[in-house]
C-alpha cells in the first residue's frame, strides 16, 4: 500500500470539502493523510483545521481566494514551502474540489474572468500548473466534476441547463448589458464549467508526468448546499425538500466517497479522466470526449493565465 503522503483540497470549509477532509482525518495510523486546506481565510478554515487536527492529522491552513489567480499562484508557493521545508510528507494527491455558481454571468473574477468559469476551472487549472513539478509518484490529481452537462433527470427536474460549448475564451468572458442575464444563463455557465473540467481532465492526463494519474468525481447532487445560495427562494426550498428524500447524495455521505478517490488502492488505477459518480466508474457522454476542445481549452487556458498573471505584474 502506498504511503498516504500529503493530500491538498481546495474547498474544504463546507459541504462536501468538509466531509472529505473529517474522512481523511479520520483515517488510522498508517493510513491518514497529512493535510493541506486551501480555502477562504477565517473562522470556517480555522474550524475545519482544528476539527481535523482533533481527530489526529497534520493539517497546515493555507488562504485563498480562488476567484483571484494571484491567491492562487501565492497558495502553490506556499505548499510547495512547506513541502520543502520538510513541515508535511511529499505531495500525493490534490484534490480540485472547490466550485461555485454565479447567480450573475455578469459578475467577473478579481482578473476579469466570468466568476463561475474562473472558480471552477481557471483557479484549479493554475493551481495544478503550479503544483505538476511538486507530486511524489505514484500521485493523484481528483476534479470534482458534475453530469449537470447533459441531459439527465435531476437536471431537468430543476430546469438546469445544459452545456452550450463555445471557445473557452468566450466562456472566460462575463455577459454584458444592464438586464441580469438570469438563472437560464447561470446554469448553462456552470454546466459549460463542469464540461471543461472533463476536457482539462483529458488533456492534464497527457501533459502530466509519469506516475501523475487524474479522475473525476461526481458526489451526485446534493441538493441544498451552498452551491445553489444564489438561486431564486423557491428553487432553494425545492432543493431543501428534495433533500430529504431518501437516497439522495449529501456531504456527509459524498465527502467520505472523495475522500476514498484521493487515498483508496480501489482506485488508484484511475487515469485519463475517468469519471466515477459516487462509487461508480461510469463512461462520460460523448460530448465529453473531443480531442479539439481539449487542446483548444489547454491552450486558451494557458493564455487566459498568461494574461491574467501579467496585468498584475509590475510595470
Amino acid at each position: 500500500m502506498t504511503e498516504p503522503g500529503t493530500v491538498l483540497i481546495t474547498g474544504p470549509t463546507r459541504n462536501l470539502g468538509r466531509h472529505a477532509v473529517l474522512a481523511m482525518a479520520g483515517r488510522p495510523d498508517g493510513q491518514r493523510p497529512d493535510l493541506l486546506l486551501v480555502g477562504r481565510a477565517g473562522r470556517d478554515l480555522t474550524a475545519v483545521a482544528g476539527e481535523a487536527r482533533a481527530l489526529g492529522a497534520r493539517v497546515h491552513e493555507i488562504g485563498c481566494d480562488l476567484a483571484s489567480l494571484a491567491d492562487v499562484r501565492a497558495a502553490a508557493a506556499g505548499a510547495r514551502e512547506l513541502m520543502t521545508a520538510g513541515a508535511v510528507r511529499p505531495l500525493r494527491a490534490l484534490v480540485a474540489n472547490a466550485g461555485t455558481m454565479s447567480p450573475d454571468t455578469r459578475r467577473a473574477s478579481a482578473d476579469g474572468y466570468e466568476l463561475t468559469f474562473a472558480v471552477n476551472h481557471l483557479a484549479h487549472a493554475q493551481l495544478i500548473g503550479d503544483l505538476l513539478t511538486s507530486f511524489t509518484a505514484p500521485a493523484r490529481v481528483v476534479l470534482v466534476g458534475s453530469n449537470t452537462y447533459h441531459a439527465n433527470f435531476w437536471r431537468k427536474l430543476l430546469h438546469v441547463p445544459a452545456a452550450e460549448w463555445a471557445d473557452p475564451v468566450e466562456l472566460a468572458r462575463p455577459a454584458d448589458g444592464e438586464q441580469t442575464p438570469g438563472m437560464a444563463a447561470s446554469g448553462v455557465a456552470y454546466s459549460n464549467a463542469k464540461l471543461a473540467i472533463l476536457y482539462y481532465a483529458h488533456e492534464l492526463q497527457r501533459q502530466a508526468g509519469p506516475g501523475i494519474t487524474v479522475s473525476v468525481f461526481e458526489p451526485g447532487w446534493m441538493p441544498g448546499t451552498a452551491l445553489g445560495r444564489g438561486a431564486p427562494a423557491v428553487l432553494q426550498a425545492m432543493s431543501r425538500a428534495l433533500g430529504r428524500i431518501p437516497g439522495v447524495s449529501t456531504p456527509q455521505r459524498s465527502g467520505p466517497l472523495l475522500a476514498a478517490m484521493a487515498l483508496d488502492e480501489r482506485w488508484a488505477h484511475l487515469r485519463d479522466g475517468a469519471f466515477v459518480v459516487k462509487t461508480k466508474l461510469t463512461e462520460a457522454q460523448p460530448v465529453a470526449h473531443d480531442r479539439d476542445r481539449e487542446r483548444r481549452l489547454w491552450e486558451a487556458t494557458a493564455e487566459l493565465l498568461e494574461r491574467a498573471a501579467a496585468s498584475r505584474s509590475p510595470r
